[in-house]
């Protein structure tokens, strides 16, 4: 899958406008500033890093994106959702229809099968994948009727994969996604995001602190103590295949 990705830069296309994004968490006396006037937009159908080194804000900045947690200042938009001002309600209607998830660790059900985890999903939306589509384009076909306990990290992290990309969300957020997997495994779990992205069309935000990461992507934000520090494009997205950390 090589080759310059087009992606459009007006803003009124964009799929996510940021602007002015400040989160203060409040810890006792102690105001913790995690993001601090982030200014972002996001495409459809693009494939963006999120760069940065722990602590960096980027959790937080894709929990707002998600509707997970809320800024203390700023505006955020989802298409014609205003989610600065949404009320938990509207959130939570807008997490169910709008946007899957991929965390670091699986949070799979272990007296459910993949099929089932992953039917437990698609039980709740309007225009889901059947299961077996979802598990299929992960290359799990011929592990759906296994539990999670008979399945490596890597497949189970491909179940959670399919899970989110069932929905047919028009937005997959993922954090650290690899994070608990070796390179090698890591790769395998890139290659079913990648394909989702390429195929579904869906808006993927990847989150992860391992530069070797970055190549995959249309283009890659790196985040410093709760700041953009600068927004790369790659001229050519590198297959999952060939990234190595």
């Amino acid at each position: 899958m090589n080759g310059t990705a087009a992606v459009p830069q007006r803003e009124e296309d964009a799929v996510f406008h940021v602007h002015g994004l400040t989160k203060v968490y409040h810890m006792g006396e102690v105001d913790v500033h995690a993001l601090r006037g982030v200014d972002l937009d996001l495409y459809g159908g693009e494939l963006v890093v999120l760069l940065g080194p722990s602590g960096s804000g980027k959790s937080t900045l894709l929990n707002i994106l998600g509707g997970l947690d809320t800024a203390t200042e700023g505006e955020v938009r989802y298409r014609d959702h205003d989610l600065t001002h949404a009320s938990e309600a509207e959130l939570t209607e807008y997490r169910r229809d709008h946007v899957g998830f991929v965390f670091q660790f699986y949070n799979l059900i272990p007296s459910l099968t993949a099929r089932e985890n992953v039917a437990a999903v698609t039980e709740i939306v309007e225009h889901p994948m059947t299961p077996e589509e979802a598990l299929t384009l992960v290359h799990l076909q011929d592990r759906m009727d296994h539990f999670p306990a008979q399945m490596s990290g890597g497949e189970q992290q491909r179940v959670a994969i399919a899970r989110a990309i069932a929905k047919n969300p028009a937005v997959l957020l993922c954090d650290e996604p690899t994070g608990a997997l070796d390179s090698q495994t890591g790769v395998v779990v890139l290659e079913a995001l990648e394909r989702a992205n390429r195929e579904l069309g869906t808006t993927t935000a990847l989150i992860t602190h391992n530069a070797g990461i970055a190549a995959m992507a249309d283009r890659v934000v790196h985040i410093t103590d709760g700041h953009i520090g600068s927004i790369e494009h790659n001229a050519e997205r590198r297959p999952a295949r060939e990234l190595s950390w």
